[in-house]
C-alpha cells in the first residue's frame, strides 16, 4: 500500500510539474517564427514613422494570425486594413463586416507594414499617439481602441498581453531616442531618496521617467531579482513614470471591502493585480482562468 501511495505521489508531482512548465512556456511557436522574421522592419518603421515596434508587431500577430489568415496569405495584407476610398492600390474582397467587404493588397508584405504605419499618421484621430512615449505601449493599445481602429472590446487588452507574453517591448528599446544614462550606468551614480507608499499594507514605490528596477533595487538597497520576483515580470520588463512597483510580496487576495473588479479598456491580469496587491496566479486561480484569458473590458473578476 505504501509503494502505491509512493508511486501516486510521486506521478502527481510529476504532472504538476508538467503544468507549471506548460504554463511558463505558454508561447505558440509560429508567433516566435513570425516575430524573427518580422521584427526587423517593424523596428525600421519605427525610426522612420514613430509608432512602437511592439504595437506594429502585436497588431500584425493579432490581425494576421502570425501570419496564417487568408488576407495575409493571398493579399499580403497583415493589419485588416479595407480599401476607404482613398485607397488606389490593388484590392481583394472578403468576408468581414459585409459578406464582400473591400481589402488592400499588396505585393509583399513589407508593402503591407509601410501603408499601415502611413494608414496612423495620415489619419487625424490618430495624431494624438505621436506625442506619447515611444516605448508606452499600453498608450498605444488603449488609443487604437478608444480611437476605432477595431470593435472588439478586448482589442487593447489583447495587444497588450501579445506584447507581455512575446515580450515585443524589447524593440522598441531599439530605438534612437535619447535614455537617461543614470539609469544604464547605477553602479556609477549615488543611490537617491525614494518615497515609500503603503497601500493595502503592503510598501511600494513609484517608478520615474526612465526608471528601472535594477536602479529602484540600487537606490532602496535590495536585490533586483527579488523585486523582480515581487512584481512578477521577467527581468527587462519595462517601467514607465508611476508605475507601481512592490518591495514585498503581494497577497493572495485583495483587501476587504474590493470584492470584484470590473474590467476597462488597457487592463491585463497583471495590472490588474498589481493594482490590488495580489499575487497574478491567485488571480487566475480565483476566477478559473488560464493563462490565455484575456480579459475583456466590462469582464467582472473576483478578488477574493
Amino acid at each position: 500500500m505504501k509503494f502505491f501511495l509512493h508511486l501516486f505521489f510521486i506521478l502527481f508531482f510529476l504532472v504538476y510539474i508538467g503544468m507549471m512548465t506548460s504554463h511558463a512556456q505558454n508561447k505558440q511557436g509560429y508567433y516566435l517564427e513570425y516575430i524573427d522574421q518580422y521584427s526587423s522592419i517593424a523596428v525600421k518603421n519605427m525610426e522612420k514613422h514613430g509608432i512602437p515596434a511592439s504595437i506594429t508587431l502585436a497588431q500584425a500577430l493579432l490581425e494576421s494570425g502570425a501570419g496564417k489568415s487568408l488576407l495575409a496569405k493571398e493579399a499580403n495584407n497583415h493589419f485588416g486594413i479595407k480599401c476607404h476610398t482613398d485607397w488606389t492600390g490593388e484590392r481583394t474582397y472578403q468576408k468581414d463586416d459585409k459578406p464582400n467587404d473591400c481589402f488592400r493588397k499588396y505585393k509583399e508584405a513589407k508593402e503591407s507594414y509601410e501603408d499601415h504605419a502611413k494608414f496612423l499618421k495620415e489619419r487625424k484621430r490618430y495624431a494624438v499617439f505621436f506625442t506619447y512615449d515611444i516605448k508606452d505601449y499600453s498608450a498605444w493599445a488603449k488609443g487604437l481602441q478608444s480611437n476605432g481602429y477595431a470593435t472588439d472590446k478586448a482589442y487593447a487588452n489583447k495587444l497588450i498581453k501579445i506584447i507581455e507574453d512575446y515580450e515585443l517591448y524589447k524593440f522598441d528599446s531599439k530605438s534612437s531616442l535619447p535614455v537617461n544614462s543614470a539609469v544604464n550606468n547605477v553602479s556609477k551614480a549615488q543611490p537617491e531618496q525614494r518615497q515609500f507608499y503603503v497601500i493595502y499594507g503592503l510598501h511600494y514605490v513609484l517608478a520615474e521617467k526612465n526608471d528601472s528596477f535594477e536602479k529602484i533595487a540600487f537606490d532602496i538597497g535590495l536585490q533586483k531579482k527579488d523585486i523582480i520576483k515581487y512584481n512578477e515580470v521577467p527581468e527587462d520588463f519595462p517601467l514607465h513614470e508611476g508605475d507601481v512597483v512592490y518591495v514585498e510580496k503581494k497577497k493572495k487576495k485583495a483587501d476587504k471591502p474590493n470584492f470584484e473588479h470590473e474590467v476597462k479598456i488597457g487592463e491585463s491580469m497583471h495590472s490588474i493585480s498589481q493594482w490590488y496587491g495580489i499575487q497574478l496566479k491567485s488571480l487566475y486561480s480565483m476566477n478559473k482562468k488560464e493563462t490565455d484569458y484575456v480579459p475583456t473590458e466590462g469582464d467582472i473578476l473576483g478578488l477574493r
